[in-house]
């Protein structure tokens, strides 16, 4: 009988080693998959490159990682916390000027169409995203019909760590509004995706139109209620 949910986080992040590239879910506090994070930081992998949207969001997950000396390079959109006034919430940009952590900054609809590209087996991409700019310096540029291009390369990862409001044991999912975000794209470019739902159904409970990521895409499931699972 195919049964992807475990019963442990323990369990749900088992295999992460040192030096994996992680892919995040999240869109500011929306869609944060907060207790796998929290697991990660417990099961002690290092030297980690981080994708996500923001570089930690608040004390809690990502900032503790970062925080922890456990992330070597992000790769986001947003570069700083949206709260301040929080304990860790400055936990990245402390690290970065100190020269702890490396840094890549790519636009969000870039950021999306490289894990898309790594999800369908594509190869690099060009794109007029950043044309011009500090963003594109090292990288291949051409111009089409005079408008410039940058090549942008696919972005794979060992591991997703996603959060969806509905899943079934074959893995189906079914996000919640904004907390679909870039969950979909991370479990279609990731080696082993992990999703945490805030409720398991049975099969056949999610109507075929709702499923928004195919169990084919996740690998591990776990059920997660708390306090960071609204």
């Amino acid at each position: 009988m195919l049964d992807k949910t475990v019963s442990t986080l323990e369990e749900a992040v088992a295999g992460v080693q040192d030096g994996a590239t992680i892919l995040i879910g999240g869109f500011g506090s929306s869609g944060v998959p907060t207790e796998l994070i929290c697991a990660l930081l417990d099961q002690g992998a290092r030297e980690l490159t981080v994708v996500n949207n923001n570089a930690g969001n608040g004390p809690i997950g990502l900032s503790q990682l970062v925080e922890a000396g456990r992330v070597r390079r992000m790769i986001c959109s947003f570069a700083r916390s949206s709260n301040k006034l929080q304990p860790n919430a400055v936990a990245f940009a402390e690290a970065y000027r100190a020269g702890r952590i490396e840094l890549e900054c790519v636009p969000q609809g870039t950021m999306a169409e490289r894990l898309r590209a790594a999800g369908a087996g594509m190869g690099p991409f060009y794109t007029p995203t950043a044309y011009g700019t500090a963003l594109a310096e090292g990288k291949e540029t051409r111009v089409f019909d005079g408008v410039g291009y940058v090549l942008e390369q696919p972005l794979k990862g060992d591991f997703a760590f996603i959060k969806a409001q509905y899943g079934d044991r074959w893995g189906n999912l079914t996000y919640r509004y904004a907390g679909r975000n870039f969950a979909p794209v991370m479990a279609m470019a990731a080696t082993v995706t992990v999703a945490q739902v805030d409720s398991i159904v049975e099969l056949g409970e999610l109507e075929p139109e709702n499923v928004h990521t195919p169990g084919i895409f996740v690998q591990r499931l776990i059920e997660v209620k708390g306090e960071h699972n609204a």
